[in-house]
């Protein structure tokens, strides 16, 4: 199977597929006597198991000692357990992160309703407010650096 074709079967760009190559996720394909790269079946249960991670958000150095067990199958899960652990939280994390940040805009959306100019945009006054140092909605308890004297508002 050529690159391409490995590609489209997996859904993989081949510039990833070749990062994936150069990281050492992939081992080096045989190459065909026109120098094109033939991959085998392994490689697309290898890049198979790549893509699984990386759809649970795993880091490639991540997915690189995964690999490794795997190699190892007589090894010791505890660190599997761990590395799992570790990736659980950082989604635990960036979730809590994420709904603050929902809160931070339902607080900037609640200064506007439909129907107004633009020049009435409670929105835009907010985000204008922020970039000259003030408080606002979505960061009440934080002030911001304040951003040069030319006005926000217009174009460069």
């Amino acid at each position: 199977m050529r690159i391409g074709e490995l590609g489209q079967a997996m859904g993989v760009n081949i510039e990833t597929i070749r990062y994936y190559e150069k990281a050492g996720l992939l081992a080096p394909p045989a190459r065909t006597a026109n120098g094109y790269r033939a991959y085998s079946p392994a490689h697309v249960e290898r890049l198979a198991f790549i893509r699984h991670c990386r759809a649970l958000d795993m880091p490639l150095v991540g997915i690189e000692r995964l690999l490794d067990f795997v190699a190892y199958p007589d090894a010791d899960c505890g660190d599997i357990d761990r590395l799992i652990d570790e990736q659980l939280a950082r989604v635990r994390a960036r979730l809590k992160s994420m709904q603050a940040l929902a809160k931070q805009l339902a607080a900037l959306r609640a200064r506007c309703d439909a129907g107004h100019v633009v020049a009435e945009c409670g929105i835009l006054h907010e985000l204008v407010a922020a970039a000259q140092g003030e408080a606002c909605a979505c960061h009440p308890n934080e002030s911001p650096a304040p951003v040069s004297s030319r006005n926000v508002m217009k174009k460069r």
